[in-house]
């Protein structure tokens, strides 16, 4: 814990659990929900958020409706592993739209990104004008989901405090 953060406990726990089900959830319903005044819950909420716990509010959209339907994971192998490969291509995925995530990995092979795109012919193209183009790639490895199962964004905050 970075100085000026404070220890969480159970309410806190509560809050971001209500907040992670519902980030629209009105500060009075918030507050009623969790036994405390608004004015009590609206400060918990900012020094969770001033402290980084809370990064933010985003809209959860279907893909299918807007022509990202397709989830594909590629597994990236680079050529070199130098300090200065990694970071060209660490800057070269941010500017690409169709790349939701990019992890550096461990194991058989460096970078493992989830990207969206609308079919299988969009994401054939995407791979030869992008995905093939970026810094230091040597090799890839394509998963396309043909099921979703699960896709949450949900924290297990049950060991959390």
């Amino acid at each position: 814990m970075s100085t000026g953060e404070h220890e969480l406990d159970r309410m806190d726990i509560r809050i971001l659990e209500l907040l992670q089900q519902d980030g629209r959830i009105p500060n009075t319903k918030l507050a009623e929900a969790v036994s405390l005044s608004p004015t009590a819950v609206l400060a918990r909420v900012q020094r969770l958020t001033r402290e980084n716990y809370i990064l933010g509010y985003e809209a959860r959209l279907n893909p299918r409706k807007l022509k990202a339907g397709l989830l594909v994971f590629v597994e990236v192998l680079l050529d070199r592993t130098t300090p200065n490969v990694f970071e060209e291509f660490k800057l070269a995925v941010q500017d690409r739209q169709e790349i939701m995530e990019c992890h550096m990995v461990a194991g058989g092979f460096d970078y493992l990104l989830k990207t969206r795109h609308d079919n299988m012919e969009a994401y054939r193209d995407f791979a030869g004008r992008v995905l093939w183009q970026l810094p230091g790639v040597r090799e890839t490895r394509t998963y396309a989901v043909m099921e979703e199962v699960k896709s949450s964004m949900a924290l297990d905050l049950t060991h959390a405090w």
